[in-house]
């Protein structure tokens, strides 16, 4: 095979790789709705779960809300600090309106900002609901209003837990406690309700939890934009984790009865996911379009908790608010570290991400660690690129012979076929040992490509000099261009083997397109290819000189 048709092939595998990625993020198959949990409750003889708002008595979803509501009803603010969290909840519902990462700032410019994973204004409308159904007409939701003894609460230096209660009693003398429970050094909070029963029946109820969001403005950027997902996420035993698009909670509302499992809103780098106490738990995730570009996605249990006359009782669920790190994640609950997404190559990609964070380990720096990852996967590759180096460079000197071939039999392509194989076999060339290795490391580069771009590590986390966030395109576009200049060094010494000039000219052109796609692509994944390149040309070099020399 020529060895320069192949490199240009390679180029074009990663185009169709980012053309191929767009397309799947925007034809994924939503995940199959199952009837809702009243139909279904129905044919089986068994009641249906509903809730009765407090203004009409009339039961309803948990999820409804008007249509024509353009921000969220308000009360008291009850403001919460923790070493980890900065958050807001009102008392209009018990809702987490406003949770802010304070180990994660919004901008470089002032670190103080803690990053907004909830907010509660209008355009950047996300916020943590939950509350209690059953088969009364006086349950606690979303909308009932709590009465709060303190508007103010801090994680003191030595606390470990932070209780924070809101109260309301219902007009059938049954007292209700929403319990806020924060710990230090934890972005989990469990939230329950403790229910102490005064009436004289038996008490029945559900907990729910759901993630209020408005679907963020859509910009098509092409192939330059980034694979991230703003949207809602799935976890069931069965058909494991399911992203689902604003568009498919629209046209096809979600309701599935599952047990253990549970239901996220993700973005970029972080994820708000209502968890059950156990896997265990049954429950029923279920998706809703209220309009106005507001979508819900929520967990609700499907089995009753029962508080007899004069006893109290607790249910409840954990809610995570905070970063996309597997360390956290994977202590949570089955599947959540799935929403650090990593593609299908993920089987590679995690094994690498763990040598990655081992380095960060030793290097303290993550650009440093990027370059020590780059030079070992290198050295894993070592001996199968000097097989291709050794091969090219065999190549190289056979080409005025190919040449020849060409000149005198092209027109006939099955003797020209037929002469290049005896050359090649005379001189122990092997023209797929050039190519070979380079196929292999394809599954690599892209594990590498995507975590890089969906590591929260990286996300503003400095290197040198100019660029202070790896996870930011580089400012000046010096990485790019340094990228762009050691591609267009490794292809000018690739050796020329009578490839036509038009094909030759568009292989020239590959480092150019190459530039300009990675003018808007992380820094730390154009540093990546910039010292694979270098690496590449040393080792070509080297390799190239040897067999020129008589050295192999």
């Amino acid at each position: 095979m020529d060895n320069q048709r192949f490199f240009l092939y390679a180029a074009l595998l990663m185009v169709l790789f980012l053309i191929w990625q767009a397309w799947e993020r925007d034809h994924r198959p939503p995940p199959q709705p199952q009837a809702p949990i009243s139909q279904r409750a129905a044919q089986s003889g068994a009641p249906s779960v509903s809730t009765a708002s407090p203004e009409t008595g009339k039961t309803s979803s948990p999820a409804v809300a008007s249509t024509k509501q353009a921000a969220l009803e308000s009360a008291k603010t009850i403001h919460v600090v923790t070493d980890l969290l900065d958050v807001d909840i009102n008392t209009y519902g018990g809702d987490i309106r406003k949770l802010g990462l304070r180990k994660y700032p919004a901008t470089l410019r002032n670190k103080n900002v803690p990053y907004d994973l909830l907010n509660n204004e209008p355009a950047k409308l996300f916020v943590a609901q939950s509350g209690l159904i059953g088969l009364g007409k006086n349950y606690p939701y979303h909308r009932t209003i709590y009465q709060a003894t303190k508007t103010e609460y801090r994680l003191a230096d030595g606390q470990q837990v932070l209780d924070v209660d809101l109260r309301w009693r219902s007009p059938e003398g049954i007292d209700y406690i929403k319990r806020f429970e924060f710990h230090r050094n934890r972005y989990v909070v469990r939230v329950e309700y403790l229910v102490s029963n005064h009436s004289r029946s038996p008490w029945q109820g559900y907990f729910y939890g759901q993630l209020l969001r408005l679907a963020p403005t859509e910009h098509h950027h092409g192939l330059f934009a980034l694979p991230t997902v703003t949207g809602g996420a799935i976890y069931t035993p069965e058909d494991h984790y399911q992203k689902i698009k604003f568009k498919e909670m629209k046209e096809s509302p979600l309701h599935r009865d599952v047990t253990g499992g549970w239901a996220a809103m993700l973005e970029h780098y972080f994820v708000g996911a209502w968890m059950p106490e156990t896997v265990k738990t049954k429950g029923e995730l279920y998706t809703r379009s209220l309009g106005n570009d507001q979508f819900v996605i929520g967990y609700k249990q499907t089995s009753p908790t029962t508080v007899a006359p004069g006893q109290t009782g607790t249910l409840g669920m954990n809610f995570y608010g905070g970063p996309t790190k597997q360390q956290r994640l994977t202590k949570l609950a089955p599947g959540m570290d799935r929403t650090v997404d990593f593609g299908m190559l993920t089987f590679i990609a995690a094994p690498l991400f763990s040598v990655l964070k081992f380095i960060h380990g030793i290097v303290g720096n993550w650009g440093w660690s990027i370059i020590v990852l780059t030079i070992l996967i290198k050295g894993v590759f070592f001996p199968l690129n000097n097989t291709s180096f050794k091969s090219m460079a065999k190549m190289k000197k056979i080409g005025p012979r190919l040449k020849e071939l060409k000149e005198r039999h092209g027109d006939d392509k099955e003797r020209y076929n037929r002469e290049m194989m005896e050359l090649y076999k005379r001189e122990k060339i092997n023209p797929m040992s050039s190519c070979l290795p380079m196929v292999i490391q394809i599954p690599v580069f892209i594990a590498l490509y995507w975590i890089l771009l969906q590591s929260v590590e990286l996300r503003q986390a400095p290197f040198i000099f100019w660029i202070h966030d790896l996870s930011a395109s580089d400012p000046y576009f010096v990485l790019p261009i340094l990228m762009g200049a050691s591609m267009l060094m490794t292809t000018m010494m690739n050796p020329s083997t009578g490839t036509d000039p038009m094909q030759r000219r568009v292989f020239m052109i590959m480092p150019v397109a190459f530039t300009f796609f990675f003018l808007f692509f992380p820094a730390g994944l154009v540093l990546y290819y910039l010292v694979n390149n270098l690496l590449q040309a040393g080792q070509q070099w080297l390799i190239m000189r040897a067999t020129d020399t008589g050295k192999t």
